[in-house]
Order: C-alpha cells, then structure tokens, then sequence
C-alpha cells in the first residue's frame, strides 16, 4: 500500500510539472503540417509518349540494348558503357527535393524552362569537358517528370544535355492536357 501511494504521489508530481506557465519547460515541437495539396498534373503517358526510336535518335545511335518500362518509369541502354537514358513521372511530389539532390551529389541545379514549365538542370562533364550526365526535371502543377542522360565510359556520342533537352521537349509537347 505504501508503495501505491509513492507511486501515485509521483505521478501527480511529474503531471503538475507539465501545468506551469510553459517558461519553465522544455520546448513543445510544433505539430507536423498538413500535406499540401495540389493539382494533378497532365498525363504523361508511358514513357512518356516518347518511343524508342525517338531516343536513339536524339544521339544518333542505333537502337538501344535494353529498354526497360515499368509504373515510374523507363530506362533505354545501351551495351556496357554506352548511353543511358532514364524518364521518370513524380505524382504530387515537390521537385524542389530532387534539385536539391542534384546539388548535393555535384550537379549544381539550374533554373530552366520548356514550353513555360519551369524546373531545373543539372549536368557534370568529364575529365575533357565533355558532358557526361544531364538531367532535366520539369514542374506541371503538383507533379514533375524527370529525363537523365549518363554516359559511363564512353566517349559522348552527343551533348547529354542536349538530348535531355530534346526528350523533355517532347513530353512537354505531348503532355495530355
């Protein structure tokens, strides 16, 4: 019985404390926000709408090894070392988190705009100069699609970013409204 009454005066103690003026205690963190919610974005369809001939095109390559295509995404390859390209359609995810990604790992971003969709560029060059990686991401509403070119150890073929380029003008063109 004495035991209860310890423990109960203790938890009226350590109750009372947390009912002052709130100076005395330790910083309450704020409520997490709401989800911001935000309009859709236009279809994309898959990969989008751009076929593969359309992508070996903008390098002027034959045709790609490998074309993969999944829920998110496609990604054409080439044989080892060659070209690859990747698109990727972000339902209601902020680009701003990708863009900062691309800074982070050393492709400081740049403010870009297709067709008047704004987003950004990120690319990296090798020991030449050559650009090797591109990648473009472009706002539409509260969605973004992403196109990546990567040369591995390979001798660019074409401009990375201008055939990242050339594909985001083609979603941008083909966006179903």
């Amino acid at each position: 019985m004495l035991v209860a009454v310890a423990v109960a005066v203790a938890v009226v103690g350590f109750a009372a404390t947390g009912c002052g003026s709130g100076d005395d205690g330790p910083p309450v963190a704020d409520a997490p926000s709401a989800p911001q919610v935000t309009e859709p974005g236009p279809f994309f369809g898959e990969c989008s709408s751009v076929t593969d001939d359309e992508v070996a095109a903008a390098f002027g390559l034959g045709t790609f090894a490998t074309v993969t295509r999944n829920s998110v995404g496609c990604e054409w390859e080439t044989v080892v070392g060659g070209p690859s390209v990747t698109f990727s359609w972000y339902r209601g995810s902020p680009i701003g988190r990708e863009r900062a990604g691309s800074d982070l790992i050393g492709r400081p971003a740049a403010d870009v705009e297709i067709g008047g969709h704004e987003g950004f560029m990120g690319s990296a060059q090798n020991e030449l100069g050559q650009t090797v990686l591109c990648e473009i991401g472009l706002q539409f509403g509260g969605d973004f699609v992403h196109w990546s070119v990567t040369y591995s150890d390979f001798t660019p073929a074409a401009d990375a970013c201008v055939v990242a380029r050339r594909l985001a003008e083609l979603s941008v063109e083909r966006a179903a409204k």
